[in-house]
């Protein structure tokens, strides 16, 4: 069972289900079944957002999404292959952190002209990719 704690201001009408599947989805897209995991996601605000770009990733940059793996596997295709989790004692697989900016989101959202849960969806598919390993330029 894949468990997702939500973490939100109550001043973000963030639509949890739409998160839920999005994780489920991803974990499904990579064949992952019969797995005990947990995965959160906050919802923040711009300052808030900012604040970690600023503390995590040395920048100054508008971010929709960010992804804080409680692992982080480097090295090349092949060292990455042999890397792993290591199974905690409650033997439940904390993959980590996808922070999602609800201003930033809706910003997208009408600039593309999509429904803010199509944004949302997409949005944490992408954080899910980076908790998984998935890496862009």
């Amino acid at each position: 069972m894949v468990n997702v704690l939500i973490k939100t201001d109550t001043r973000y009408p963030v639509n949890r289900k739409i998160i839920r599947k999005a994780i489920l989805d991803t974990f499904k897209r990579y064949k992952i079944e019969k797995i005990d995991a947990e995965v959160s996601v906050a919802v923040v605000g711009k300052r808030k957002m900012d604040s970690l770009c600023r503390k995590y990733l040395k920048d100054e940059k508008n971010h929709q999404v960010l992804a804080f793996a409680l692992e982080e596997v480097v090295g090349s295709q092949m060292e990455r292959a042999q890397a792993g989790f290591v199974n905690p004692p409650d033997e439940i697989l904390r993959l980590g952190d996808v922070v999602l900016c609800w201003p930033q989101l809706l910003e997208e959202a009408a600039k593309d002209n999509i429904m803010v849960d199509e944004e949302l969806y997409r949005l944490t598919l992408h954080g899910m990719e980076h908790l998984f390993g998935e890496h862009h330029e």
